[in-house]
């Protein structure tokens, strides 16, 4: 190892150790370290790339070891996303007095996402339009190209998948397989199976007291250790999002970000809009605006470092059982499905940019009969979008093909993707945070908040 990696190595733990001191102090919250750890990764990551370049071994080196920091607190969070999932579904419908309201809260929670997504691809159609971006004026390199091939093989395996298809594909076929996250629809499979599992413990319940009290005793014991380990890892998410956005700001492609600064703009702008929007609901539902953001403000830094709905999962479930007071099943629903369903920044305003910018290079003329069929085809088409990097891309392979148009535009946007994905993951996170509190909000005492105590007593003292 070179000395200046040796070098910005010990900066690098020096870092890490004034973080780590911080927390010994009672005004520096949670939501500050991560802040910190945020403006400190930043810089750090600057100073790399300013100093060394993205393609020096110094770089590399530095990184390598960064990056185990980086990629361990991904992968702790990642490790209790399966776990959670199924706990927390069951707990829910443990907690559910009538099995019906589970399906008020389902619907509710996936028509509100829906909904928001089409906000979102009105929003993203806006910005194309107004920005004037028009695929025909992006020049591809050989990164491109060959990033264009792959789509194109990918294209089949995505798009093809009817609707009928993508509903049954819902169901899991071997539980097992998606406790490891072996598909795309591995989330979904585990939530629809924990509802299922649910609502058999609760009919047993009803039919034997003596095992309703064993059932609930043991997943209310198991949840509350779920949610704790929760908690621990959380306290984590400082030195996380330090190592994460030294590795984003370091590996960043400047030129390329120069050259399609148009279209990053254009996207920042319709994310910004839609973060609006989510606080107007949020207003709407009588929350103080600045408050919720500032609640919230952890789960939306890691999901924009990582890059992953799905792994924020359990730190979403989180704020909002904890931070706004939703109800454990509405939170558990919410965050489950909101990483794979109607995600606001990924299925809404992504693929839809993509398909304005090339109907004029098709001769398609953007009036309100394209207008409302792209607007159908990303409402179906952001059904199980998967909630981890490169869900844009898989949503964009629906769409695109849907409209009858290439899907090479996806490629030729690579360069700048991982900057403009950071910030569409946090609006699809805040989306699903914000579905939660409507949801509440419709469903009001209809949702049974009975016995949350035991699921909560693992998330106090945060």
């Amino acid at each position: 190892m070179t000395l200046f990696a040796i070098m910005n190595l010990v900066l690098f733990v020096g870092i890490l150790s004034v973080l780590f001191q911080l927390t010994k102090n009672e005004t520096f919250t949670l939501s500050r370290r991560v802040f910190l750890g945020l403006v400190g990764g930043t810089l750090f990551g600057f100073y790399l790339q300013l100093a060394f370049g993205t393609d020096s071994v110094v770089m590399e080196q530095t990184l390598e070891w960064t990056n185990v920091v980086a990629n361990s607190y991904v992968a702790f969070l990642r490790m209790i996303i399966m776990p959670l999932i199924l706990i927390t579904m069951i707990a829910a419908v443990l907690k559910v007095e009538e099995i019906k309201s589970l399906g008020k809260i389902g619907g509710t929670v996936v028509g509100v996402l829906i909904c928001t997504t089409v906000i979102a691809a009105l929003i993203g159609i806006m910005m194309a339009t107004v920005f004037g971006l028009n695929a025909g004026d992006l020049a591809g390199g050989a990164r491109e190209i060959a990033r264009a091939e792959v789509l194109q093989a990918r294209q089949g395996s995505v798009a093809d998948l009817s609707l009928a298809e993508l509903l049954v594909s819902f169901v899991p076929t071997n539980i097992f397989s998606d406790l490891t996250g072996a598909r795309s629809m591995s989330i979904i499979g585990v939530v629809v199976f924990g509802l299922i599992f649910g609502i058999a413990a609760l009919l047993v319940s009803e039919e034997d007291s003596e095992h309703g009290k064993r059932i609930r005793s043991f997943v209310d014991t198991t949840q509350a250790v779920i949610m704790r380990l929760v908690k621990i890892v959380m306290a984590l998410t400082p030195y996380g999002v330090l190592a994460l956005m030294t590795r984003v700001i370091a590996s960043s492609d400047g030129q390329a970000i120069m050259n399609l600064i148009s279209f990053v703009f254009a996207s920042y702008i319709a994310i910004a809009l839609m973060f609006i929007v989510h606080g107007v609901f949020v207003g709407l539902m009588g929350h103080n605006i600045k408050t919720y953001f500032q609640k919230v403000w952890p789960v939306l830094t890691f999901a924009f470092v990582t890059r992953s709905s799905a792994a924020t999962i359990p730190l979403t479930i989180r704020a909002q059982i904890e931070e706004l007071d939703i109800p454990a099943p509405i939170a558990n629903i919410a965050a489950s499905f909101g990483a794979t369903i109607g995600q606001n920044g990924c299925a809404g305003i992504y693929p839809a940019m993509l398909a304005v910018m090339v109907a004029p290079t098709m001769g398609v003329d953007i009036d309100v009969n394209f207008i409302v069929s792209l607007l159908v085809i990303i409402a179906v088409g952001s059904f199980g979008i998967a909630g981890v990097g490169g869900g844009a891309t898989n949503a964009a392979l629906v769409v695109l093909p849907a409209m009858g148009f290439p899907v090479t535009i996806a490629a030729l946007l690579i360069s700048i993707e991982p900057l403009i994905d950071m910030a569409r993951t946090a609006l699809n996170v805040n989306g699903a945070i914000t579905t939660g509190l409507i949801t509440k909000k419709i469903l009001g005492d209809k949702v049974a908040r009975s016995d949350e105590s035991v699921a909560e007593a693992g998330l106090q003292d945060s």
